[in-house]
């Protein structure tokens, strides 16, 4: 029996959507929660998952785009206020140095008034953060490890250009390893880095499918720089991806009939493997 689970906490995208809440993921193993970005609903998606912010172990950012991370704030700020009943203590947060770094270290400023009176009132704690940060690299490297070192948490560079400082995050248990690409284009740094993975979260947008209705409007600039469905497809049968578990969902899906569009498209480009077209809650086992 597999004691590490994948949970999407939002499969969403900036343009809102019944259902879905914004980017995040969920890995649990054992009493270890790490949760990867956090869009909006974060919080309430990780309760009905059954995990409070105080459960939290760490918490990563893969970039600093609002859909990303509007919600970290809500993380941070739900767990401290339960701190008189859960002694959790300050959430370890990872983030790549840059924007998203200056995100994390000032996304607080504009409840210094409310802080102020919770501590005044309740003689609540302080409110601290315990950042980490690194530079992200074209070669993985290690970023986070659990204390008995049973978990541990590598990054790599994607592209998201001209988004900088953009990462995806590869999670290793004694179960087995999830990748999860963040946003980025359909690059070998991700599927290099999921060499062997069990599952890999990645997101998705049907570029393709849409280019003529897109053609000379905003969207057809913002699908340039995510992962076309065909060509993620293509990418996953060449290197053997044994699950591909599809987030970020553009256009979201708004019927059972448009979600099977994607699991087409990858279809299209080759792909023969596992596809779970994602919903909010989505849940997979590793190493079952």
């Amino acid at each position: 029996m597999s004691n590490t689970t994948v949970t999407l906490t939002g499969t969403g995208v900036p343009h809102a959507a019944p259902g879905r809440a914004g980017a995040g993921v969920l890995v649990r193993y054992k009493k270890i929660a790490l949760q990867f970005d956090a869009g909006r609903a974060t919080v309430l998606r990780l309760i009905e998952a059954g995990v409070s912010p105080t459960n939290l172990t760490a918490l990563f950012v893969t970039h600093y785009h609002s859909d990303h991370v509007v919600d970290l704030p809500d993380v941070v700020l739900t767990r401290w206020i339960q701190e008189n009943m859960h002694k959790a203590g300050p959430l370890p947060i990872v983030t790549p140095h840059g924007s998203a770094l200056r995100f994390v270290e000032r996304m607080l400023d504009a409840f210094d008034d409310d802080i102020h009176i919770r501590q005044e009132h309740t003689s609540n704690v302080d409110l601290r953060m315990d950042i980490t940060s690194f530079a992200p690299s074209t070669e993985p490297a290690e970023v986070w490890r659990s204390a008995d070192g049973e978990v541990i948490v590598e990054a790599v560079a994607v592209h998201h250009e001209p988004v900088m400082d953009a990462v995806a995050y590869r999670v290793t248990t004694p179960d087995g390893s999830v990748v999860i690409s963040g946003d980025t284009r359909v690059c070998e740094e991700v599927f290099e880095f999921a060499r062997n993975a069990d599952v890999l979260v990645h997101e998705v947008c049907r570029t393709r499918a849409l280019a003529e209705s897109t053609k000379g409007t905003p969207f057809e600039q913002i699908f340039d720089y995510h992962s076309d469905s065909v060509t993620l497809g293509e990418f996953a049968q060449r290197y053997a991806t044994k699950h591909v578990l599809l987030t970020h969902l553009i256009p979201s899906p708004r019927s059972e009939d448009d979600s099977a569009k994607f699991e087409s498209d990858l279809r299209k480009g080759g792909y023969t493997g596992q596809v779970t077209v994602g919903k909010d809650l989505t849940t997979v086992a590793i190493g079952e």
